[in-house]
Protein backbone atom coordinates (compact mmCIF):
# COMPACT_ATOMS: atom_id res chain seq x y z
CA UNK A 1 0.00 0.00 0.00
CA UNK A 2 1.37 3.64 -1.05
CA UNK A 3 1.95 5.77 2.00
CA UNK A 4 1.09 9.17 1.79
CA UNK A 5 4.22 10.52 1.52
CA UNK A 6 4.82 8.21 -1.65
CA UNK A 7 1.80 9.57 -3.16
CA UNK A 8 2.44 13.29 -2.37
CA UNK A 9 5.92 13.08 -4.15
CA UNK A 10 4.61 11.59 -7.00
CA UNK A 11 1.73 14.17 -7.25
CA UNK A 12 4.76 16.63 -6.90
CA UNK A 13 4.90 18.75 -10.20
CA UNK A 14 7.31 21.55 -11.22
CA UNK A 15 4.80 24.28 -11.62
CA UNK A 16 4.74 23.88 -7.43
CA UNK A 17 8.19 26.19 -8.13
CA UNK A 18 6.44 29.71 -8.78
CA UNK A 19 4.77 29.19 -5.50
CA UNK A 20 7.70 27.77 -3.69
CA UNK A 21 9.29 31.35 -2.59
CA UNK A 22 11.81 29.99 -0.21
CA UNK A 23 13.10 26.95 -2.69
CA UNK A 24 13.24 29.83 -5.65
CA UNK A 25 15.47 32.36 -3.67
CA UNK A 26 17.78 29.26 -2.45
CA UNK A 27 17.92 27.97 -6.64
CA UNK A 28 18.82 32.21 -7.59
CA UNK A 29 21.42 32.11 -4.80
CA UNK A 30 23.09 28.84 -5.72
CA UNK A 31 22.93 30.43 -9.57
CA UNK A 32 24.93 33.77 -8.32
CA UNK A 33 27.67 32.04 -6.23
CA UNK A 34 28.34 29.32 -9.12
CA UNK A 35 28.45 32.75 -11.51
CA UNK A 36 30.69 33.73 -9.37
CA UNK A 37 32.74 30.96 -9.36
CA UNK A 38 33.11 30.85 -13.10
CA UNK A 39 34.21 34.78 -13.37
CA UNK A 40 36.62 33.65 -10.86
CA UNK A 41 38.43 30.73 -13.26
CA UNK A 42 39.54 33.87 -15.72
CA UNK A 43 41.05 35.87 -12.97
CA UNK A 44 44.82 35.06 -13.81
CA UNK A 45 47.53 34.18 -11.33
CA UNK A 46 50.12 36.96 -11.11
CA UNK A 47 53.24 36.57 -12.83
CA UNK A 48 51.64 34.25 -15.68
CA UNK A 49 53.48 34.58 -19.59
CA UNK A 50 50.22 34.39 -21.17
CA UNK A 51 51.47 33.43 -24.50
CA UNK A 52 53.78 30.65 -23.33
CA UNK A 53 50.82 29.26 -21.14
CA UNK A 54 48.62 29.22 -23.82
CA UNK A 55 51.21 27.58 -26.36
CA UNK A 56 51.77 25.58 -24.29
CA UNK A 57 48.02 23.76 -23.08
CA UNK A 58 47.31 24.05 -27.14
CA UNK A 59 50.09 21.51 -27.13
CA UNK A 60 49.00 19.29 -23.92
CA UNK A 61 45.28 19.96 -24.39
CA UNK A 62 44.59 16.80 -25.98
CA UNK A 63 46.10 15.08 -23.53
CA UNK A 64 46.79 15.16 -19.65
CA UNK A 65 46.14 19.11 -20.22
CA UNK A 66 42.90 18.85 -21.24
CA UNK A 67 41.73 15.72 -18.51
CA UNK A 68 43.15 18.44 -15.43
CA UNK A 69 41.69 21.63 -17.12
CA UNK A 70 38.40 19.91 -17.53
CA UNK A 71 37.69 18.97 -13.87
CA UNK A 72 38.57 22.43 -13.21
CA UNK A 73 36.20 24.25 -15.40
CA UNK A 74 39.11 25.50 -17.64
CA UNK A 75 40.88 27.79 -14.88
CA UNK A 76 44.22 25.17 -14.71
CA UNK A 77 44.30 25.69 -18.73
CA UNK A 78 43.81 29.89 -17.98
CA UNK A 79 45.97 29.43 -14.93
CA UNK A 80 43.13 31.40 -12.67
CA UNK A 81 43.02 31.82 -9.33
CA UNK A 82 41.25 28.54 -8.95
CA UNK A 83 43.00 26.54 -11.22
CA UNK A 84 43.48 24.52 -8.05
CA UNK A 85 39.98 24.04 -8.10
CA UNK A 86 38.07 22.14 -5.06
CA UNK A 87 40.15 18.86 -5.07
CA UNK A 88 42.25 19.70 -2.60
CA UNK A 89 39.03 19.76 -0.30
CA UNK A 90 37.49 16.78 -1.41
CA UNK A 91 41.17 15.00 -0.75
CA UNK A 92 41.21 16.20 2.91
CA UNK A 93 37.71 15.59 3.69
CA UNK A 94 37.76 12.22 2.15
CA UNK A 95 41.32 11.21 4.46
CA UNK A 96 39.72 12.48 7.34
CA UNK A 97 36.39 10.43 6.86
CA UNK A 98 38.84 7.42 5.95
CA UNK A 99 41.35 8.13 9.29
CA UNK A 100 37.72 8.52 11.74
CA UNK A 101 37.04 4.96 10.66
CA UNK A 102 40.41 3.99 11.66
CA UNK A 103 41.39 6.23 14.62
CA UNK A 104 39.49 5.78 18.00
CA UNK A 105 39.91 8.99 18.74
CA UNK A 106 38.35 10.17 15.84
CA UNK A 107 35.44 7.59 15.77
CA UNK A 108 34.78 8.93 18.84
CA UNK A 109 34.63 12.50 18.29
CA UNK A 110 32.35 11.51 15.57
CA UNK A 111 29.55 10.20 17.75
CA UNK A 112 30.09 13.43 20.31
CA UNK A 113 27.48 14.81 17.77
CA UNK A 114 27.10 18.60 16.47
CA UNK A 115 30.36 19.44 18.34
CA UNK A 116 32.55 16.41 17.61
CA UNK A 117 31.61 16.89 13.61
CA UNK A 118 32.11 21.16 13.86
CA UNK A 119 35.54 19.81 15.11
CA UNK A 120 36.02 17.06 12.50
CA UNK A 121 34.99 19.71 9.94
CA UNK A 122 37.53 21.71 11.13
CA UNK A 123 40.31 19.13 10.68
CA UNK A 124 39.40 18.64 7.29
CA UNK A 125 39.76 22.17 6.62
CA UNK A 126 43.59 22.31 7.79
CA UNK A 127 44.03 19.10 5.91
CA UNK A 128 42.60 21.53 3.33
CA UNK A 129 45.05 24.03 3.69
CA UNK A 130 48.26 21.56 3.79
CA UNK A 131 47.17 19.73 0.48
CA UNK A 132 46.56 23.27 -1.68
CA UNK A 133 49.80 24.64 -0.07
CA UNK A 134 51.82 21.88 -0.84
CA UNK A 135 49.85 21.11 -4.40
CA UNK A 136 50.39 25.18 -5.41
CA UNK A 137 54.01 24.96 -4.37
CA UNK A 138 54.62 22.09 -6.84
CA UNK A 139 52.45 23.77 -9.35
CA UNK A 140 54.41 27.21 -8.89
CA UNK A 141 57.80 25.15 -9.58
CA UNK A 142 56.46 23.42 -12.42
CA UNK A 143 55.73 26.56 -14.10
CA UNK A 144 58.81 27.93 -13.43
CA UNK A 145 60.54 24.68 -15.24
CA UNK A 146 58.34 25.24 -17.93
CA UNK A 147 59.59 28.43 -18.91
CA UNK A 148 55.46 29.77 -18.18
CA UNK A 149 56.03 32.15 -15.32
CA UNK A 150 57.10 36.00 -16.51
CA UNK A 151 59.54 36.48 -13.92
CA UNK A 152 60.66 33.41 -12.19
CA UNK A 153 61.88 33.02 -8.53
CA UNK A 154 61.01 33.21 -5.01
CA UNK A 155 58.12 36.03 -5.39
CA UNK A 156 56.54 34.24 -7.89
CA UNK A 157 56.29 31.23 -5.82
CA UNK A 158 55.16 32.93 -2.70
CA UNK A 159 52.16 34.87 -5.05
CA UNK A 160 51.21 31.88 -6.70
CA UNK A 161 51.22 29.90 -3.57
CA UNK A 162 48.96 32.76 -1.65
CA UNK A 163 46.74 32.97 -4.59
CA UNK A 164 46.27 29.46 -5.57
CA UNK A 165 45.88 28.84 -1.76
CA UNK A 166 43.13 31.64 -1.30
CA UNK A 167 41.08 30.58 -4.33
CA UNK A 168 41.01 27.14 -3.14
CA UNK A 169 39.70 27.98 0.42
CA UNK A 170 37.29 30.35 -1.25
CA UNK A 171 35.88 27.92 -3.36
CA UNK A 172 35.60 25.78 0.62
CA UNK A 173 33.83 28.61 1.06
CA UNK A 174 31.81 29.07 -1.73
CA UNK A 175 30.25 25.00 -1.70
CA UNK A 176 29.49 25.51 2.19
CA UNK A 177 27.31 28.42 1.70
CA UNK A 178 25.76 26.71 -1.38
CA UNK A 179 25.00 23.72 1.20
CA UNK A 180 23.55 25.61 3.91
CA UNK A 181 21.60 28.25 2.31
CA UNK A 182 20.95 27.41 -1.32
CA UNK A 183 19.99 23.92 -2.53
CA UNK A 184 22.38 21.71 -0.94
CA UNK A 185 25.64 19.79 -2.99
CA UNK A 186 27.54 22.67 -2.89
CA UNK A 187 30.85 21.03 -3.43
CA UNK A 188 29.63 18.69 -6.13
CA UNK A 189 27.68 21.20 -7.78
CA UNK A 190 30.84 22.84 -8.20
CA UNK A 191 32.44 20.36 -9.84
CA UNK A 192 29.60 19.28 -11.60
CA UNK A 193 29.83 23.43 -12.86
CA UNK A 194 33.32 22.75 -14.19
CA UNK A 195 33.04 19.98 -16.38
CA UNK A 196 29.72 21.25 -17.87
CA UNK A 197 31.43 24.24 -18.79
CA UNK A 198 34.03 22.83 -20.82
CA UNK A 199 31.41 20.70 -22.24
CA UNK A 200 30.19 22.92 -25.30
CA UNK A 201 33.60 24.06 -26.47
CA UNK A 202 34.74 20.33 -26.85
CA UNK A 203 31.63 19.44 -28.64
CA UNK A 204 32.11 22.26 -31.21
CA UNK A 205 35.83 20.85 -31.47
CA UNK A 206 34.87 17.57 -31.73
CA UNK A 207 32.46 18.09 -35.27
CA UNK A 208 34.48 20.81 -36.48
CA UNK A 209 37.24 17.93 -36.27
CA UNK A 210 34.45 16.05 -38.27
CA UNK A 211 34.05 18.17 -41.09
CA UNK A 212 37.99 18.70 -41.24
CA UNK A 213 37.85 14.95 -42.17
CA UNK A 214 40.00 13.92 -38.86
CA UNK A 215 37.40 11.77 -37.98
CA UNK A 216 34.82 9.58 -40.07
CA UNK A 217 31.10 9.99 -39.52
CA UNK A 218 31.01 6.28 -38.31
CA UNK A 219 33.14 7.09 -35.34
CA UNK A 220 31.26 10.56 -34.39
CA UNK A 221 27.67 8.46 -34.28
CA UNK A 222 29.41 6.12 -33.00
CA UNK A 223 30.57 8.59 -29.77
CA UNK A 224 27.22 9.90 -29.62
CA UNK A 225 25.32 6.42 -29.20
CA UNK A 226 28.50 5.28 -26.33
CA UNK A 227 27.51 8.33 -24.53
CA UNK A 228 24.04 8.49 -24.69
CA UNK A 229 24.24 4.44 -23.79
CA UNK A 230 26.79 5.25 -20.71
CA UNK A 231 24.54 7.63 -19.39
CA UNK A 232 21.68 5.29 -19.45
CA UNK A 233 23.77 2.82 -17.81
CA UNK A 234 24.53 4.82 -14.89
CA UNK A 235 21.33 5.96 -13.76
CA UNK A 236 20.53 2.57 -14.03
CA UNK A 237 23.10 1.61 -11.68
CA UNK A 238 23.11 4.08 -9.41
CA UNK A 239 19.40 3.64 -9.03
CA UNK A 240 20.14 0.10 -8.83
CA UNK A 241 19.42 -1.56 -5.27
CA UNK A 242 19.74 -4.90 -2.97
CA UNK A 243 16.62 -4.78 -0.41
CA UNK A 244 17.17 -7.29 2.81
CA UNK A 245 14.14 -8.22 4.42
CA UNK A 246 13.53 -6.44 8.19
CA UNK A 247 11.48 -8.11 10.81
CA UNK A 248 10.04 -6.37 13.50
CA UNK A 249 8.62 -8.36 16.62
CA UNK A 250 5.45 -8.13 18.38
CA UNK A 251 5.69 -5.77 21.15
CA UNK A 252 3.56 -4.42 24.12
CA UNK A 253 2.82 -0.92 25.48
CA UNK A 254 1.24 -0.57 28.57
CA UNK A 255 -2.43 -2.37 27.89
CA UNK A 256 -2.03 -2.76 24.17
CA UNK A 257 -0.37 -5.30 21.96
CA UNK A 258 1.12 -4.25 18.69
CA UNK A 259 1.38 -6.23 15.68
CA UNK A 260 5.07 -6.83 14.40
CA UNK A 261 6.25 -4.62 11.28
CA UNK A 262 8.67 -5.30 8.62
CA UNK A 263 11.03 -3.26 5.98
CA UNK A 264 13.72 -2.96 3.85
CA UNK A 265 17.52 -2.12 4.27
CA UNK A 266 18.45 -1.02 1.06
CA UNK A 267 21.93 -1.58 -0.11
CA UNK A 268 23.07 0.47 -3.18
CA UNK A 269 25.23 -1.73 -5.91
CA UNK A 270 27.61 1.07 -5.55
CA UNK A 271 28.03 2.72 -2.08
CA UNK A 272 30.65 4.18 -2.54
CA UNK A 273 29.45 6.73 -5.46
CA UNK A 274 32.24 7.91 -7.53
CA UNK A 275 35.04 8.39 -4.25
CA UNK A 276 37.08 5.29 -6.28
CA UNK A 277 37.05 7.12 -9.45
CA UNK A 278 38.46 10.00 -8.22
CA UNK A 279 41.11 8.47 -6.01
CA UNK A 280 41.89 6.79 -8.64
CA UNK A 281 42.32 8.99 -10.78
CA UNK A 282 43.91 11.35 -8.43
CA UNK A 283 47.13 8.25 -8.08
CA UNK A 284 47.14 8.07 -11.75
CA UNK A 285 47.53 11.60 -12.69
CA UNK A 286 49.96 12.96 -10.00
CA UNK A 287 53.14 11.80 -12.04
CA UNK A 288 51.79 12.62 -15.68
CA UNK A 289 50.67 16.13 -14.22
CA UNK A 290 54.16 16.88 -12.51
CA UNK A 291 56.27 16.13 -15.58
CA UNK A 292 53.79 17.92 -17.73
CA UNK A 293 54.81 21.01 -16.20
CA UNK A 294 58.22 20.53 -15.34
CA UNK A 295 58.93 20.37 -19.40
CA UNK A 296 62.21 18.22 -20.07
CA UNK A 297 63.72 18.06 -16.53
CA UNK A 298 61.70 14.68 -15.65
CA UNK A 299 64.68 12.14 -14.71
CA UNK A 300 64.83 8.62 -15.04
CA UNK A 301 62.40 7.60 -12.73
CA UNK A 302 59.63 9.67 -14.36
CA UNK A 303 60.39 8.59 -17.40
CA UNK A 304 59.95 4.77 -16.18
CA UNK A 305 56.72 6.17 -14.82
CA UNK A 306 55.57 8.29 -17.74
CA UNK A 307 56.51 4.97 -20.44
CA UNK A 308 54.57 2.93 -18.08
CA UNK A 309 51.75 4.49 -16.37
CA UNK A 310 50.62 7.14 -19.58
CA UNK A 311 47.12 7.65 -20.49
CA UNK A 312 46.18 4.44 -22.54
CA UNK A 313 49.18 2.22 -21.32
CA UNK A 314 48.19 -1.24 -20.48
CA UNK A 315 49.33 -0.65 -17.43
CA UNK A 316 48.05 2.25 -16.72
CA UNK A 317 44.64 0.71 -17.21
CA UNK A 318 45.32 -2.37 -14.98
CA UNK A 319 46.25 -0.13 -12.13
CA UNK A 320 43.44 2.24 -12.68
CA UNK A 321 40.98 -1.20 -12.71
CA UNK A 322 42.77 -2.30 -9.35
CA UNK A 323 42.28 0.97 -7.85
CA UNK A 324 38.68 1.19 -8.44
CA UNK A 325 38.23 -1.73 -7.08
CA UNK A 326 40.33 -1.85 -3.99
CA UNK A 327 38.54 1.87 -3.24
CA UNK A 328 35.18 0.39 -3.78
CA UNK A 329 35.91 -2.20 -1.42
CA UNK A 330 37.83 0.07 1.10
CA UNK A 331 35.38 3.09 1.02
CA UNK A 332 32.59 1.11 1.65
CA UNK A 333 32.93 -1.34 4.38
CA UNK A 334 34.96 1.52 6.75
CA UNK A 335 33.10 4.74 5.62
CA UNK A 336 29.76 4.31 3.91
CA UNK A 337 28.41 0.84 5.26
CA UNK A 338 29.96 -0.32 7.96
CA UNK A 339 28.59 -3.96 8.59
CA UNK A 340 29.27 -3.97 12.21
CA UNK A 341 27.36 -0.79 13.07
CA UNK A 342 23.98 -1.64 10.93
CA UNK A 343 23.52 -4.81 12.79
CA UNK A 344 23.97 -3.24 16.06
CA UNK A 345 21.43 -1.08 15.34
CA UNK A 346 19.10 -3.67 13.56
CA UNK A 347 19.89 -4.95 17.70
CA UNK A 348 19.25 -2.11 18.89
CA UNK A 349 15.72 -1.26 17.42
CA UNK A 350 15.00 -5.41 18.27
CA UNK A 351 14.64 -6.00 14.30
CA UNK A 352 16.08 -9.13 13.15
CA UNK A 353 17.00 -10.52 9.45
CA UNK A 354 14.43 -13.57 8.97
CA UNK A 355 16.48 -16.98 9.41
CA UNK A 356 19.77 -14.96 11.04
CA UNK A 357 20.36 -14.59 14.68
CA UNK A 358 21.04 -10.56 15.54
CA UNK A 359 24.48 -9.40 16.57
CA UNK A 360 27.60 -11.07 15.31
CA UNK A 361 25.95 -13.25 12.91
CA UNK A 362 23.71 -10.75 11.54
CA UNK A 363 26.89 -8.57 10.66
CA UNK A 364 28.80 -11.56 9.49
CA UNK A 365 25.51 -11.82 6.83
CA UNK A 366 25.13 -8.01 5.68
CA UNK A 367 29.08 -8.58 5.20
CA UNK A 368 28.62 -11.57 3.07
CA UNK A 369 25.72 -9.49 0.63
CA UNK A 370 27.67 -6.68 0.57
CA UNK A 371 30.68 -8.59 -0.44
CA UNK A 372 28.81 -10.05 -3.54
CA UNK A 373 26.56 -6.67 -4.13
CA UNK A 374 29.81 -5.42 -4.30
CA UNK A 375 31.38 -7.37 -7.07
CA UNK A 376 28.99 -6.00 -9.30
CA UNK A 377 29.50 -2.32 -8.15
CA UNK A 378 33.00 -2.49 -8.56
CA UNK A 379 32.78 -3.97 -12.31
CA UNK A 380 30.33 -1.32 -13.04
CA UNK A 381 32.85 1.10 -11.94
CA UNK A 382 35.76 -0.10 -13.40
CA UNK A 383 33.38 -0.58 -16.85
CA UNK A 384 32.47 3.04 -16.82
CA UNK A 385 35.65 4.48 -16.51
CA UNK A 386 38.21 2.58 -18.70
CA UNK A 387 35.20 2.28 -21.99
CA UNK A 388 35.84 5.86 -22.95
CA UNK A 389 40.18 5.74 -22.30
CA UNK A 390 40.57 2.61 -24.53
CA UNK A 391 37.73 4.28 -26.83
CA UNK A 392 39.88 7.49 -26.64
CA UNK A 393 42.86 6.24 -27.67
CA UNK A 394 41.87 4.09 -30.44
CA UNK A 395 40.09 6.42 -32.00
CA UNK A 396 41.92 9.88 -31.29
CA UNK A 397 39.30 11.93 -29.80
CA UNK A 398 40.31 15.16 -29.59
CA UNK A 399 38.82 15.94 -26.36
CA UNK A 400 38.92 14.24 -23.16
CA UNK A 401 36.29 12.07 -22.28
CA UNK A 402 36.20 9.74 -19.20
CA UNK A 403 33.68 8.09 -17.27
CA UNK A 404 34.65 10.28 -13.68
CA UNK A 405 33.34 12.94 -15.59
CA UNK A 406 30.16 11.08 -16.82
CA UNK A 407 29.58 9.84 -13.05
CA UNK A 408 29.99 12.59 -11.60
CA UNK A 409 27.81 14.74 -14.16
CA UNK A 410 24.79 12.01 -13.91
CA UNK A 411 25.30 11.60 -9.96
CA UNK A 412 25.12 15.24 -9.23
CA UNK A 413 22.02 15.87 -11.30
CA UNK A 414 20.28 13.06 -9.77
CA UNK A 415 20.98 14.12 -6.18
CA UNK A 416 20.53 17.94 -7.12
CA UNK A 417 16.92 16.60 -8.63
CA UNK A 418 16.45 15.14 -5.49
CA UNK A 419 16.84 17.90 -3.41
CA UNK A 420 14.68 20.27 -5.39
CA UNK A 421 12.19 17.42 -4.86
CA UNK A 422 12.17 17.59 -1.42
CA UNK A 423 12.01 20.97 -0.82
CA UNK A 424 9.10 21.05 -3.07
CA UNK A 425 7.27 18.51 -0.76
CA UNK A 426 8.17 19.98 2.00
CA UNK A 427 6.73 22.85 0.88
CA UNK A 428 3.20 21.11 0.40
CA UNK A 429 3.88 19.47 4.17
CA UNK A 430 4.03 23.45 5.05
CA UNK A 431 0.73 24.45 2.65
CA UNK A 432 -1.18 21.39 4.28
CA UNK A 433 -0.26 22.26 7.83
CA UNK A 434 -1.63 25.92 7.20
CA UNK A 435 -4.97 24.90 5.58
CA UNK A 436 -5.48 22.24 8.08
CA UNK A 437 -4.71 24.82 11.23
CA UNK A 438 -7.19 27.62 9.46
CA UNK A 439 -9.88 24.60 9.40
CA UNK A 440 -9.16 23.87 13.64
CA UNK A 441 -9.65 27.44 14.32
CA UNK A 442 -13.03 27.84 12.53
CA UNK A 443 -13.98 24.90 13.76
CA UNK A 444 -13.12 25.85 17.68
CA UNK A 445 -14.92 29.89 16.85
CA UNK A 446 -18.00 28.07 15.92
CA UNK A 447 -17.65 26.04 19.05
CA UNK A 448 -17.29 28.44 21.26
CA UNK A 449 -20.15 30.73 19.59
CA UNK A 450 -22.48 27.77 19.76
CA UNK A 451 -23.92 28.26 23.61
CA UNK A 452 -24.37 31.82 23.01
CA UNK A 453 -26.99 30.60 20.73
CA UNK A 454 -29.12 29.02 23.04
Amino acid sequence: MVSAVESMAANTSWSALGKATDLRNRILFTLGLLIVYRLGTFIPVPGIDGTALRQFMESAGQGIGGMVSMFTGGALGRMGIFALGIMPYISASIIVQLMTSMVPALEQLKKEGEQGRKKINQYTRFGTVALATLQAYGLAVSLEAGDIAADPGMYFRIACMITLVGGTMFLMWLGEQITARGIGNGISLIIFVGIIAEVPAAIAQFFSSGRSGAISPAVIVGVLVMVIATIMFVVFMERALRKIHIQYPRRQVGQKMYDGGSSHLPVKVNPAGVIPAIFASSLLLLPVTISTFSGNSTGPVMSLLLANFGPGQPLYLLFFVAMIVFFAYFYTFNVSFKPDEVADNLKNQNGFVPGIRPGKKTAEYLEYVVNRVLVLGAAYLAAVCILPEILRGQFAIPFYFGGTSVLIVVSVTMDTIQQVQSHLLAHQYEGLLERSQLRGKTGKSRKKRSPARK
